[in-house]
């Protein structure tokens, strides 16, 4: 990581083994249509689930990522905290949209130093905002895909103006922002603490108004983008179609109500929204391939609230031909039924996948 000026923005440790963390700040992540909230432990060789809770927030409280009612989403966090009896206040969030760019460039092997150096003095030739408007990090992936003596950076720069947006929102109500983290990394950091580093795994999560894409080889990310697609789209034409309410509509599409005369133009409505999505996945394993055509994805892995539509893992599988699984990030991690039901926890769990991830994340200290 670089040290001055580089530490608005988190990314992955992606060389140090999740097992030595030790302090844990509190997963916060904040949607488009919910909060979501994870608090974990550390227990022996992996976590211990302490806390989850999911609030809805008003219309238009964010937009293309950056908050557009601060007041109100600092209130369903304030009542969502409480209600989950969660006393510590440091707290990991992630961001994504139009205000953060995530960009892999290739350098020449040079020292930490040095690099800092080359991203302060070269990053405008490689984002597209002005370099006093932004916060910026990097990673040395340390991939040396072309040559010994080159090297994959990832360079992430997101707008100082939203982020200290969310900054301020959540210093407001006392707590205390220690990580800033971009979604697909979040994403990653969820996996990684459940499988590890596998060999090649495209990450896919499906929120309410976008889709964070992640391909990760060997513990490192090899790709990562958001697509402005996401399940709220889907809610809102099922609603217009045949006239029913937002709730009606969302357990329509996950299939919680079932509906024979609904049934043939529900599945055109699917298959519209979900090809749309599968396009999205091919384009991004396409262009991993062509720079990468000797190392085979050997999985897909849904995650978040648009990932539960009925079928949508089956249908993955048939378009792509990758075999495709759902992600419970909680899998192995300690579970108390008492204090947290298990039918709620199955229920939720794919939608806390970035909560969980930024729940890993270690507190400076």
């Amino acid at each position: 990581m670089g040290k001055t000026g580089f530490k608005k923005l988190q990314l992955p440790s992606l060389h140090l083994p999740f097992l030595k963390r030790q302090t844990l700040s509190i997963g916060l992540d904040i949607g488009s249509h919910a909060v979501k909230i994870c608090e974990l432990a550390e227990s022996g060789q992996g976590y211990q689930l302490v806390a989850l809770g999911s609030a809805l927030l008003p219309p238009d409280s964010l937009e293309d990522g950056a908050l557009q009612n601060p007041e109100a989403v600092a209130r369903v966090i304030t009542s969502l905290i409480s209600n989950l009896k969660i006393k510590n206040k440091k707290v990991a969030i992630s961001i994504s949209g139009y205000s953060v760019i995530v960009k892999k460039i290739n350098l020449a092997v040079m020292s930490e130093e040095a690099l800092e150096k080359h991203i302060e003095s070269e990053a405008e030739q490689y984002i597209p905002f002005d370099i006093e408007d932004v916060y910026l990090d990097f990673q040395d992936l340390k991939t040396n895909t072309t040559a010994e003596d080159r090297t994959d950076v990832m360079l992430v720069a997101a707008k100082r103006d939203v982020v200290d947006g969310y900054l301020n929102m959540l210093r407001g109500v006392g707590l205390q922002p220690v990580v800033v983290d971009v979604d697909a990394f979040a994403l990653e950091n969820a996996f990684e603490a459940n499988f590890g580093m596998e060999d090649n795994v495209a990450l896919v999560d499906i929120g309410a108004s976008k889709m964070n894409i992640n391909i990760i080889s060997h513990g490192a990310s090899i790709l990562a983008r958001d697509v402005v697609l996401g399940s709220r789209q889907l809610t809102e034409q099922i609603e217009n179609l045949f006239g029913v309410s937002f709730e009606e509509a969302e357990a329509l599409k996950t299939g919680e109500i079932a509906s024979k005369e609904k049934q043939k133009e529900l599945e055109t409505l699917f298959a519209n929204t979900c090809n749309q999505w599968v396009t999205e996945v091919k384009r991004a394993i396409d262009f991993y391939y062509s720079n990468h055509p000797d190392e085979t994805i050997t999985k897909i892995v849904l995650s978040g609230g648009g990932a539960n539509i009925q079928g949508l893992t089956e249908f993955f599988e048939k378009e792509t031909d990758i075999p495709v699984e759902m992600f419970n990030p909680f899998t192995q991690a300690e579970v108390d039924s008492r204090a947290i039901d298990p039918s709620y926890l199955k229920r939720i769990a794919s939608e806390m996948t970035l909560a969980a991830g930024l729940a890993t994340r270690p507190v400076e200290v």
